[in-house]
């Protein structure tokens, strides 16, 4: 098990890191550190390729509400909240929003869409863009690690229990993050109310 797992992770885990944090991987993030960790994957080109993908993966939200705006809020209604806690940032701190947004738990995604409706200039939203995404990645890659170091400190050398490890990480991943969107859905139920008669 612990050898087509090492084979797995080292084979595929650069392009798993890559197309997680392009589509909203911290979850993804925080395993390639365990796997850095673990030295199947390479810390910094795993914290470098975490940052390309956010970047590339905000980059195409920004341009997607430059180019279409309120229409794809209206397509997807789900966004809507997100959005609206999203406008409120981007009007009060425009350049500060777009590093704050994808620290923010359902901002990801709506986020850049808010942020390419307002009148932030490209070239300003990429940089910005680029250095919060390299402190995304850094940070999450670096919880994924910071676990593993823990975790061997307890109980010593993790060769033979990896397998477990990484299968309890991911399923306490699975569980926050259902348990949060559960959560929020039901805090905003809440706002908006009992339905009219």
């Amino acid at each position: 098990m612990s050898i087509s797992l090492s084979h797995l992770i080292s084979t595929h885990g650069y392009w798993l890191t890559f197309a997680g944090a392009l589509l909203e991987g911290e979850t993804v993030l925080a395993l390639a550190g365990l796997a850095a960790h673990r030295g199947y994957l390479a810390l910094p080109l795993v914290i470098a390729i975490g940052a390309v993908g956010g970047f590339l993966g905000d980059q195409i939200g920004f341009f997607v509400g430059r180019q279409l705006g309120a229409r794809v809020l209206e397509r997807f209604p789900r966004l809507e909240p997100a959005a609206t806690r999203a406008r409120g940032l981007v009007e009060r701190h425009p350049g500060y929003s777009v590093i704050a947004v994808r620290f923010l738990y359902g901002m990801r995604i709506a986020g850049p869409v808010v942020i390419g409706t307002s009148r932030l200039r490209w070239a300003t939203f990429a940089l910005l863009n680029a250095i919060g995404a390299t402190l995304w990645s850094a940070c999450w890659v670096g919880v994924g690690f910071a676990a593993g170091a823990a975790v061997e400190a307890v109980l010593g050398e993790l060769k033979h229990v990896e397998h477990v490890l990484f299968a309890v990480a991911l399923g306490m991943a699975v569980v926050a993050t259902v348990g949060l969107r559960l959560l929020r859905r039901r805090a905003y139920g809440a706002k908006s109310g009992p339905p009219k008669t």
